[in-house]
């Protein structure tokens, strides 16, 4: 199994990279070779406090992923079994109560801020990514996406970025970027990076 780690601030474009990665191989009949574990499933489970404490969780902190459910994941897949990927509710601060069945694959995406910022991860990495933009576009994408997509208001995102996001990029996520393979400016476009990506999954695997 191929496993492609990708990191990167808020808004920085991790996903967008992912999902670009499968639109080239579906465009080649073999995106269903592709497993993702999105990092953001795996905020600790909040569900026993109340939306108001669960707001004034640091988030963007490594102590907001629940790391021994996603080690057992990534252990699982690794070793040709199926796992249950939670899934997070952002309007509502934690896990629903529904899983997504994740099958093991030929190619393994493991997506999120902290992607390249635990070691165990980085060891069984064949491929790492840091993706980055500058700060003022990061912060105009996630203004845009949280009260578009999570129900957010514009002094909850901007208290939010000041408290935590900004001070935690800088603090836990920007110092991963050395341990990165490919660093990806996503400020306008990477199809360059892209490409790049797309051969050296070509060159690690024999099912293309």
């Amino acid at each position: 199994m191929l496993v492609i780690s990708i990191a990167g601030g808020s808004a920085s474009g991790k996903t967008t990279v992912a999902n670009s990665i499968i639109e080239i191989l579906r465009e080649r009949n073999i995106h269903d070779k592709i497993s993702i574990l999105n990092m953001d499933s795996y905020y600790i489970d909040l569900s026993n406090i109340s939306i108001e404490q669960r707001k004034k969780i640091n988030f963007d902190h490594p102590d907001s992923i629940d790391w021994n459910l996603l080690y057992s994941h990534i252990n699982d897949l690794l070793q040709g079994k199926k796992v249950y990927k939670p899934i997070y509710s952002y309007t509502d601060y934690t896990r629903t109560n529904n899983h997504e069945v994740v099958y093991p694959n030929h190619v393994l995406i493991i997506e999120g801020l902290f992607a390249l910022y635990d070691e165990k991860i980085r060891k069984i990495s064949d491929i790492k990514i840091f993706v980055e933009a500058p700060d003022d576009v990061r912060l105009i994408r996630r203004i845009y996406r949280d009260i578009r997509e999570r129900g957010r208001n514009i002094d909850e995102i901007i208290e939010q970025y000041i408290t935590s996001v900004r001070p935690m990029y800088v603090e836990f996520i920007e110092p991963t970027k050395k341990y990165a393979d490919i660093i990806i400016q996503n400020e306008k476009s990477f199809s360059a990076a892209l490409k790049l990506l797309i051969a050296l999954v070509e060159k690690h695997t024999v099912w293309i």
